[in-house]
Parts: structure tokens; C-alpha cells; sequence
């Protein structure tokens, strides 16, 4: 078989998650008999993938979805998986995101942006409590916080805006957690996420084990065709194209739809909601890695 780099690590806050998924991957890809090596950009010259014609990126955050690596390889005529540069620059950040939602009419939570002036009561008039708070360039939730009272404020506002200069406020759906995973033209089952303590950050998505995930999720037929018809406008919004996963909530008072983001390369761990995903719709994770290695171009 011909070789294959397995891109983890990285240097980006979601560095450990990286290295988990590019190991499930790199394994997966060993037992199919492929001749593949794993690679760390944190700790060897980039330089290094020119002698690769194909490369599986399981880079998260800054170091593997904010188009900087799509770009290389774009250039050096390297073929990856998943979006192109420009996709995964604009997926990656979330305020710009949400403007290129607004400009094709896909319902996301109101917003707007903070910085060290901008005291609670203009986010409370403007948002409604609670609200989140939010870093525009962060995955895995990292950053993100609800604010339900105005001690909670400055630290959320801070707390994001060290992460990201740029930085907002959004509207706090009151609903179920939703994603939709997305393989080639497959449209995966869409999985229910019931974090215990009521918000999917970090820890419950990477380390508890109490967090339940409802797959496929316990909705009506016509309302599961309107919400993955909505996240594949919201995804081809951006750009974004070959495999990725979109979260999105249903407000619990009017089974509205609201977009929340678009992850362009999942997590590829045993916690992961793809690969559960994939799973449910009959495919093992051998078979799911091979799905997204043959999307390579």
C-alpha cells in the first residue's frame, strides 16, 4: 500500500485530543495493511511531508483547522482530507462564521462581540441571560463559559478575550444538544448529547464517562430530515466539504433549529461523536478511517 502521514500533536490547546485521535487513526490505518507514519509538527521540521504524497490530518484547533495547514499542503500539492484552506480558515472562526450564516439565512444564537469595555448590562440588554461567552478561535470548548449572573462576567469576558482577541456573547438556546456528522454525501445518524452537568465542555466531552450520547437521537422523522437538511446548507455555507460534523441545538419552547458550529476535522478518540456515529450506521472505526482516507485529494 502507499504511504501515508497520520498529521497529531501540535502546538494548539487541543493538543492532547490530537494525539489520541491521530493514534486510533494511525493504528487503524497499520491493520489495514497501509504503510503510514505519524507526525508531529510541534516537534519535527514541516518540511518532512514533502515526502508524502498523502497526508490524514487529525491536527485540531489552531495547529490543524484554521486553514494554516491546508495551505502548506496546497502548495507543496500534497493531498489531505477534509476542507480546503479557505473553508477551514472561515469554519475555524466562529464570529466569522456566524456572519457567513446571517448572509445565507441559517438561524444561529444572537451575538456580539466583547471586549475589556464592555460591561453585563449591555450584553444583558442585547443577549438576554444567561449568554455564553466565547474565544472565536477555540475547539473542543475550550474557553467557553455561561454566564448566569454579573459575578460571572468579567471573569468569562477575560478568560476568552486571553485566548482569543477576538472574542463574543451569544444567546443561550434553552433546548437539546444535537450533531451531525458528515462522511462524503453521507448524512451519519444525529446523536443526542446529555451532558450530567447540563453543558458539553472539555471535561465532558474528553474525560467523563457520565456524559450520555442517545444515538441515533430520539426525535420525529420530519423534524430529523429539517435539521440535517439545515446543517448541510451550513456546512456547504462555509465551504466546507468531505467529512466534518455540525452541532447544532432545537430550542426546547419552539423546535427551532439554531446552528452552533461546524467542526471540520473531528475528534477521532473512543469519546468521539463521529466515529459513534459512523458506528450506528454500521461501519467499524477500521471502516471509518478507510471512508475518510479514500476522500483524500
Amino acid at each position: 500500500m502507499e504511504k501515508i502521514l497520520v498529521l497529531c500533536g501540535g502546538s494548539s490547546n487541543e493538543r492532547e485530543i490530537s494525539l489520541q485521535s491521530g493514534e486510533a487513526v494511525y493504528q487503524a490505518l497499520l491493520d489495514l495493511n497501509f504503510n503510514v507514519e505519524k507526525f508531529d509538527p510541534a516537534k519535527n521540521d514541516i518540511s518532512y511531508l514533502k515526502n508524502f504524497r498523502k497526508v490524514f490530518i487529525c491536527l485540531h484547533g489552531a495547529d490543524g483547522e484554521d486553514g494554516k495547514i491546508q495551505d502548506y499542503l496546497e502548495k507543496n500539492n500534497i493531498a489531505f482530507n477534509g476542507s480546503r484552506a479557505k473553508a477551514s480558515k472561515l469554519a475555524m472562526d466562529k464570529f466569522l462564521t456566524k456572519q457567513k450564516w446571517d448572509e445565507n439565512g441559517i438561524k444561529n444564537p444572537n451575538y456580539m462581540l466583547l471586549n475589556k469595555d464592555i460591561i453585563f448590562e449591555e450584553v444583558r440588554k442585547k443577549i438576554g441571560l444567561p449568554f455564553v461567552v466565547k474565544p472565536s478561535n477555540s475547539g473542543s470548548s475550550i474557553g467557553i463559559s455561561i454566564v448566569r449572573k454579573e459575578e460571572d462576567f468579567i471573569v468569562s469576558r477575560d478568560q476568552a478575550l486571553e485566548i482569543d482577541a477576538i472574542s463574543f456573547a451569544e444567546e443561550f438556546i434553552e433546548g437539546r444538544e444535537f450533531t451531525l456528522s458528515i462522511i462524503g454525501n453521507e448524512e451519519l445518524e444525529i446523536i443526542e448529547i446529555k451532558p450530567i452537568g447540563g453543558f458539553y465542555d472539555y471535561h465532558a466531552k474528553y474525560v467523563s464517562d457520565d456524559t450520555q450520547f442517545i444515538c441515533p437521537a430520539d426525535i420525529e422523522e420530519k423534524l430529523s430530515h429539517k435539521a440535517k437538511a439545515i446543517c448541510k446548507d451550513a456546512f456547504k455555507a462555509l465551504g466546507c466539504e468531505d467529512w466534518g460534523r455540525v452541532d447544532f441545538m432545537i430550542k426546547e419552547s419552539t423546535k427551532e433549529i439554531y446552528i452552533i458550529e461546524i467542526n471540520t476535522i473531528p475528534g477521532m478518540t473512543s469519546h468521539s461523536l463521529l466515529p459513534m456515529a459512523s458506528m450506528n450506521n454500521g461501519n467499524s472505526f477500521k471502516e471509518t478511517v478507510m471512508k475518510i482516507y479514500q476522500l483524500i485529494k
